[in-house]
């Protein structure tokens, strides 16, 4: 049987044909027989929904078991990096929504957090404990989604939905703040784009009692369910070890063990006065990875509660000039307001020279931007440091040794979101 090499690392230059023979028994004095190797090289992606996105191995197979592979990605990239260094810093608020699309919330603020840390802007309390609320409801959203998809892969659609009609009412509390459901841009260096309106942590907080019922339904559905503990547990094992390796982080670092979660090992925003435990796991498989995102759901539930507690009326947006917009009454009213909104808009704000690394424990892992600035309305480099490139980097020794239909499950448990991947 002819093949072409798809790697160098198979042993041969890629642009090389070889033959494989295999002598079967009974086939010896066939030499036609396609029948004579069981290995083949297969190409798992990259347009495949159980990819979870644009995503491809390149997998050799014996049987149903993956030998080796190696993984590829790019397919989506839109260079929002390079984006960044083009586009004032109010501009590119909308791109961060296009990096986990899953937990958009959370993206925008770590990158306002990363700008107001470059003006030394302190934003008002108030603004302080929405956005608190934001990043853990897209944290409880993309984990239900994650867990329900991986669920779904397996087989288990009944508990996918479950978890999506919980998602679709975060998102209508969402679309109260910001008049967006996915990509919301709602928040704005120094503030947010808008307050939340009367009644609206009420709301949250009935939405947190319900989802928790909810979630509880959830548990009992699957987590001791005879197939989905055979399919996860002892899968897709990734140690300790392999996991500091890698640079893993978030619910797939703390379900091999490490405790670290930067909301309380380096807390910004008000995480110093909530209170939340830090779920951790030992097995690093896709049981454990399960488990460990279940449990966070009901913490970032908690820490929701409480923040809808502590919000008071007050302000949402600091009194500073170089990044407040002016209000609509004053634009439309007087010269200075025109102006200055035509100068915000067209040329930007500028922000003093420096640089900032700013982190952020999302619902994947550590997000940050690294920011460099010479002064100006631009950043003179940016990059962005998504979670899901290092987790990907370590399915192919994951998943070696496994079956096809596991090596689906491992990567539904990593939850790679293939924006943040290729941003």
């Amino acid at each position: 049987m002819e093949t072409q090499k798809p790697h160098s690392e198979f042993g041969l230059p890629a642009s090389e044909n070889y033959t494989i023979t295999v002598d079967v028994p009974g086939h010896e004095n066939d030499p036609d027989d396609l029948w004579k190797d069981s290995r083949v090289f297969v190409n798992i992606g990259p347009t495949h929904p159980a990819m979870h996105g644009a995503l491809r191995m390149c997998a050799r197979l014996n049987g149903e078991t993956i030998e080796k592979s190696y993984c590829e990605f790019g397919y989506t990239h839109r260079a929002k990096e390079k984006l960044g260094e083009n586009r004032t810093y109010h501009n590119f608020i909308v791109y961060t929504d296009r990096l986990n699309y899953c937990s958009a919330l959370t993206n925008n603020v770590t990158y306002a957090m990363a700008v107001e840390r470059l003006m030394g802007i302190q934003v008002p309390d108030r603004a302080v404990w929405i956005r608190m609320i934001c990043t853990e409801m897209a944290r409880v959203i993309d984990h239900l989604i994650c867990v329900g998809v991986n669920a779904l892969d397996l087989g288990a659609f009944s508990f996918f939905l479950y978890g999506f009609h919980q998602r679709e009412e975060a998102y209508t509390l969402i679309e109260k703040i910001c008049g967006a459901r996915l990509t919301t841009s709602y928040t704005r260096i120094g503030g947010l784009m808008a307050d939340a309106p009367a009644g609206w942590e009420k709301e949250v907080k009935d939405w947190v009692v319900r989802t928790r019922k909810t979630v509880q339904e959830m548990d009992k559905l699957l987590t001791n369910n005879r197939i989905w503990c055979d399919r996860t547990q002892g899968v897709g094992v990734f140690t300790k070890e392999q996991c500091m390796a890698y640079s893993y982080t978030g619910p797939n670092a703390r379900a091999a063990g490490i405790n670290r979660d930067l909301r309380r090992d380096d807390p910004t925003m008000f995480y110093k006065q909530v209170e939340f435990d830090v779920p951790v796991g030992k097995n690093g498989d896709v049981f454990d990875r399960y488990m460990v995102r279940m449990n966070e759901i009901y913490q970032s539930l908690n820490i929701i509660a409480q923040c809808a507690d502590k919000m008071r009326p007050g302000a949402i947006w600091v009194e500073d000039k170089r990044v407040r917009i002016p209000e609509k009454d004053v634009v439309h009213n007087t010269m200075e307001g025109l102006i200055h909104h035509f100068k915000f808009f067209m040329q930007g704000f500028d922000v003093p020279a420096g640089e900032a690394y700013t982190a952020f424990e999302a619902t994947n892992g550590e997000l940050a931007f690294y920011i460099v600035s010479k002064g100006g309305p631009r950043a003179h480099r940016m990059r962005i440091r998504g979670p899901s490139v290092w987790h990907y980097q370590g399915l192919s020794e994951m998943t070696e040794g496994l079956k096809i239909a596991d090596m689906v499950a491992a990567l539904g448990s990593i939850n790679i979101i293939a924006g943040e991947l290729d941003r």
